[in-house]
């Protein structure tokens, strides 16, 4: 039960996080609002860690950016041992 809830809840979060990112390009682009980097890491720190960087690669964006570039990739090995822990219980 608790590992459904978690895939659901990943599934949902990574979704929204691969979206927030191509939206924050979209408005880079267009010169207007911005999505702050402090919320597009705290997506990817509650768990959007893999849609954060899919959105890297996919809209090219943050890519240059060291806290992203490197930051990204630990909080999801993080993550993954986390999830292991948790499910391994």
């Amino acid at each position: 039960m608790i590992a459904n809830a978690l895939l659901y809840y990943l599934i949902v979060i990574n979704i929204v996080t691969f979206l927030v990112y191509g939206i924050d390009k979209w408005k880079a682009k267009q010169g207007s609002w911005r999505i702050s980097e402090a919320t597009l890491l705290i997506l990817a720190v509650i768990g959007g860690s893999i849609g954060a960087l899919l959105g890297m690669k996919v809209w090219h964006h943050k890519t240059m950016h060291k806290k992203f570039k490197y930051g990204l990739p630990l909080i999801l090995l993080v993550q993954i041992a986390l999830i292991y822990l948790i499910l391994d219980c």
